[in-house]
């Protein structure tokens, strides 16, 4: 059986991919667990090799991903191809780390014994990816496991199981031995039972999950039965601040990128501005002209920095926030509620913590302009939430902006840099509801290995019976 993904812009199917059932993974598992061993006992530089055609043989369908992304989640070519170069950049990464696996001797204080910490891999690693940068986090999901020697099972989106499979197709094309890498695909009413299946299943060691918070907390109460460790890359309320030294050319940049990217679809979306009131309607004007001079339009003509978002329900939740924040008083200056998945930058200023848009994640292409005080009660606004992934903050004064970087309650934070900002090398996750784990560069080796303590006895040993 198969299911099919329809374009969000024009309704026609974009996909079809095997409706797999829960009935499925104990054999997939199963196949993960037997090609684990010879996997492992490879050189690092033997996976090295095998991970750098992976990168190229992505790169290679560039031309398929932009089809893919453009017909499954209303994506523009610029965007698919961001994220392709960004995964072979993570595929790349991935690579180096294998002879930066490394662990240590440490001195112990019992006479001849060698004590050392050794990174081990762990066994078959499940990856759950979203459809939203789906490239970049479905290779994110496994490429650093499989550099430590462990075997994966991606779990594709519902939403994109096209542009996921492409990156499987890669992968085997690259010769990663059969079993090494998997994926699973299913029917959106499935996929509760399947995911449920997955971290049930005995061989799978490790789950790292990238999506929205409710679906986090579900992961995580499930594998914590079977105590099975997790890495959660979940939702954001990204807040950027703006005071009163900063240049606010920059700013408005930093900001229009952050918020409007991806239709606002990103994890680290800039969601709030909070902007210090001695500048803050000079930073609107700037801010609300250039929200008003990003076009929305079909990304198949490849005309506009914005196109679709990905399904009618992102319309219509955006659409209540917006209504939400303008019937208790805030100012749409920029935009407003649309009528199709092709919604246009908004912007709503004066916006309070009455208002659904000060709290609730839109995931969509809204933004509040929130107005505080002065810098400590900026500080005070952007920590007013659940969430904390990213946050930024803009300021000509580069010690002022560090220390209140350490004062923001978030994974990452950039002073006088956008909020949407990713790197392969870098440690990249989040607090409170926003998850917890590291995915990038030598945190990821953390979150995919074992660290296992092995001693050497060089003397004969002394015991007190």
């Amino acid at each position: 059986m198969e299911f099919t993904r329809l374009n969000p812009l024009t309704g026609e199917v974009a996909s079809s991919a095997p409706a797999m059932k829960a009935a499925d993974i104990p054999a997939i598992a199963a196949k993960a667990a037997a090609a684990f061993p010879a996997w492992a006992a490879q050189g690092p530089n033997a996976r090295r090799a095998v991970l750098m055609k992976a990168a190229a043989a992505l790169e290679a369908r560039a031309d398929a991903f932009v089809e893919a992304m453009m017909g499954e989640i209303g994506a523009t070519r610029g965007w698919a191809l961001f994220n392709l170069g960004l995964a072979a950049g993570m595929v790349r990464e991935a690579a180096a780390l294998t002879t930066q696996i490394a662990g240590e001797v440490i001195p112990s204080d019992k006479p001849g014994c060698l004590a050392m910490a050794l990174k081990e891999p762990v066994g078959v690693i499940l990856g759950i990816a979203p459809w939203n940068a789906p490239i970049i986090l479905g290779v994110r999901a496994i490429a650093v496991p499989l550099a430590c020697g462990n075997s994966v099972i991606l779990k594709a989106s519902e939403t994109c199981p096209r542009t996921h499979a492409l990156i499987i197709e890669a992968f085997a094309e690259a010769g990663f031995p059969e079993g090494v890498v998997n994926v699973v695909t299913n029917a959106p009413e499935d996929a509760a039972e399947v995911v449920g299946a997955l971290i049930d299943a005995p061989q799978v060691k490790r789950i790292n999950f990238t999506g929205s918070t409710g679906v986090g907390r579900i992961i995580a109460k499930r594998a914590a039965e079977h105590l099975k460790p997790c890495l959660l890359e979940l939702g954001g309320k990204a807040p950027l601040i703006v005071l009163e030294d900063a240049d606010l050319d920059e700013a408005v940049k930093a900001a229009a990128f952050g918020a409007f990217m991806n239709q606002g679809q990103i994890c680290m979306s800039t969601e709030r501005i909070i902007v210090v009131e001695a500048v803050a309607d000079e930073f609107a004007r700037r801010f609300a002209a250039k929200a008003a001079s990003m076009a929305t339009g079909d990304p198949r003509e490849g005309t506009t920095p914005l196109g679709a978002v990905v399904d009618q329900k992102t319309v219509n939740h955006v659409n209540a926030l917006i209504a939400d924040a303008a019937a208790k008083g805030a100012s749409v200056i920029a935009g407003g509620p649309a009528e199709s998945v092709l919604m246009p930058a908004t912007v709503v200023d004066g916006v309070t913590a009455e208002m659904n848009l000060y709290r609730d994640e839109s995931f969509g292409p809204v933004v509040a302009m929130i107005r505080a005080r002065d810098a400590a009660h900026a500080v005070e606004l952007a920590n007013d939430t659940q969430y904390g992934l990213s946050a930024a903050v803009f300021t000509r004064d580069i010690a002022k902006g560090l220390t209140i970087a350490r004062q923001i309650q978030s994974g990452i934070c950039h002073v006088n840099g956008p909020t949407v900002h990713d790197e392969a090398q870098m440690p990249f996750g989040g607090v409170g509801a926003s998850g917890y784990g590291r995915f990038g560069g030598k945190q990821g080796i953390d979150s995919f290995t074992e660290t296992r303590w092995i001693t050497v006895e060089t003397q004969p040993g002394h015991f007190p019976i």
